[in-house]
């Protein structure tokens, strides 16, 4: 039985914007979907920004039909009041996963930068500098939150070496060796 490859949804979490970036997991690379992000900037309540990320998460996931989810984690900083309405957006967009039964992945902003870029502290145009390349997107996005959310799906693509039977490295010689696409 041939395996179909999956589509993963890729959310950076905000109660400003939301980035997402949905791809179909092909080898020897995986291929965009559908790239964006859900502006809530004009909306002045929370518990309505909150509402809007939970029905635009429910949207993305009827309409493209992914297999996961791959989310970026509330990242710690000094502001707890930031940190919180963060964790509540990614709340809102894991429940709207959780009611469509998805697996969901959890990465940490470090995490997702060190796997698309090679280096935890990269800054954002340098993982969407990394993702125009090695996607070949035309143009980048105005608001380099969409390649956020396209950086979460990719880096679970490589994290989980989704659509590949063979996993593992002998050393850093062989991972290049069998990964050519990933050196820039």
């Amino acid at each position: 039985m041939k395996k179909t490859p999956k589509i993963i949804l890729g959310i950076d979490p905000g109660t400003s914007i939301m980035g997402y970036g949905i791809i179909l997991a092909t080898k020897p690379k995986p291929e965009i979907i559908a790239i964006g992000v859900v502006n809530l900037k004009k909306y002045n309540d929370h518990y309505h920004k909150l509402r809007i990320i939970f029905e635009k998460t429910i949207g993305l996931i009827e309409q493209y039909l992914p297999d996961e989810l791959a989310i970026e984690a509330p990242f710690y900083g000094k502001n707890v009041q930031s940190m919180l309405k963060l964790g509540r957006a990614q709340g809102a967009a894991i429940s709207a996963a959780v009611t469509r039964s998805m697996p969901i992945f959890e990465y940490a902003p470090r995490k997702i930068k060190q796997s698309i870029t090679g280096n935890g502290n990269a800054s954002k145009e340098q993982v969407a500098d990394f993702l125009l390349r090695y996607l070949k997107i035309d143009e980048l996005p105005k608001d380099l939150d969409a390649t956020d959310g396209l950086a979460a799906a990719v880096c679970h693509y490589f994290q989980k070496d989704i659509g590949s039977n063979k996993k593992s490295y002998k050393n850093w010689g062989d991972f290049i060796k069998k990964n050519p696409d990933r050196i820039t």
